[in-house]
C-alpha cells in the first residue's frame, strides 16, 4: 500500500464571514497519485491549490507526511508542496533572474545544493528554447511561461507535490513532458487528451 503524503480535512476558504469560496473539502494524496480538479471558472480550483500551498488563509487542517505545515516552517513547506501559478507572466524580470533569486532563498539552501542550470536542462529536454529564459515574463506566451515555470519547479528538485494551476495551457507546443521520472508521464496524456474548454488543475506527487 502506498504511503499517504498529503491529508486535507474540512478545508474552507471564505471571501468574508458567511461568504464561502470553497467549503468542507476532504481528500488525501498518496505517492504516485494524480488528483485532477475540474470545474467552471470561479468555482474555487485555484483557491484550493493556494490553500494547499499555504498561500491563502483557510479553515480546516492540512497534514504533509503526518505533520502540519507550521511544523516544517511555512517557507520550507512551500518548497515541498509547490504551487505553479496559472499566470507566471505577472512576475517581474526574466525567468533566469527569477531562478537566481529563488535558489538563494534559505528554505531552498537548507535542503541540498541546488544546481541553477538544472531547470534550464529540464526545459531543453521539453523543447524550451534557452533564449526564452532571458525574455521578460511579460513577453512570453501563456504556454511558454507555464512550461518555463514548470521546468523551474521540477528542476529545483525540492517539491514532492506539484500543484499545477491551469495545466491545459501547456498543450500548446508541449508534446513530450518528461524528466527522469520526476514528473509522471501522465502529464502528457492529460494535456493531449483533455478539451481546451475544460480547464484543469492538478496535484502531482513526485515519483521515487
Amino acid at each position: 500500500m502506498t504511503e499517504t503524503i498529503l491529508e486535507v480535512h474540512n478545508i474552507g476558504v471564505y471571501q468574508a464571514p458567511g461568504q464561502p469560496i470553497i467549503t468542507d473539502v476532504n481528500f488525501e494524496v498518496r505517492e504516485g497519485d494524480i488528483v485532477i480538479l475540474q470545474g467552471k471558472s470561479g468555482a474555487g480550483k485555484s483557491t484550493l491549490l493556494k490553500a494547499l500551498a499555504h498561500l491563502t488563509l483557510y479553515e480546516g487542517e492540512i497534514d504533509y507526511r503526518g505533520k502540519t505545515p507550521q511544523s516544517y516552517g511555512i517557507p520550507n513547506y512551500r518548497t515541498r508542496v509547490l504551487y505553479v501559478p496559472q499566470r507566471p507572466s505577472l512576475l517581474p524580470g526574466t525567468p533566469r533572474e527569477f531562478l537566481k533569486v529563488v535558489t538563494g532563498f534559505k528554505s531552498h539552501k537548507s535542503q541540498h545544493t541546488l544546481d541553477i542550470h538544472e531547470p534550464i536542462r529540464v526545459g531543453k529536454a521539453w523543447g524550451i528554447e534557452e533564449e526564452l529564459w532571458d525574455r521578460n515574463w511579460s513577453n512570453l506566451s501563456g504556454g511558454e511561461s507555464q512550461r518555463v515555470a514548470l521546468a523551474i519547479a521540477v528542476g529545483m528538485r525540492t517539491a514532492e507535490i506539484l500543484l499545477l494551476d491551469g495545466i491545459t495551457d501547456l498543450r500548446s507546443g508541449c508534446t513530450n513532458v518528461y524528466h527522469r521520472g520526476e514528473l509522471p508521464d501522465a502529464v502528457d496524456e492529460i494535456t493531449r487528451q483533455q478539451p481546451q474548454s475544460g480547464r484543469l488543475d492538478h496535484a502531482f506527487t513526485r515519483s521515487k
